[in-house]
């Protein structure tokens, strides 16, 4: 297993988005991801200065579908492919 990047919400953000989900809308300092054909949805916290926890991105990898493997090669991305 890829050692997973430690990151803010917003940069974890990016790196979903360039996975293909797109942000719903945010309740309080969570922003709610969707991805069409997909049941479930992501739910990511933004706290200024803090670190997404590690033990909650393996959680949101596992539910989007991702293996880590392929998470850590979009958090690495830097634009979305066309």
């Amino acid at each position: 297993m890829p050692k997973l990047p430690r990151a803010g919400g917003e940069k974890h953000i990016a790196a979903f988005k360039r996975a293909g989900w797109t942000e719903n809308h945010i309740e309080g300092s969570h922003h709610i991801l969707i991805k069409e054909g997909v049941q479930v949805h992501l739910s990511i916290p933004v706290h200024k200065g803090r670190d997404l926890g590690l033990g909650l991105l393996r959680k949101l990898i596992d539910k989007s579908g991702m293996t880590p493997e392929d998470y850590c090669l979009h958090f690495s991305r830097k634009h979305k492919r066309g």
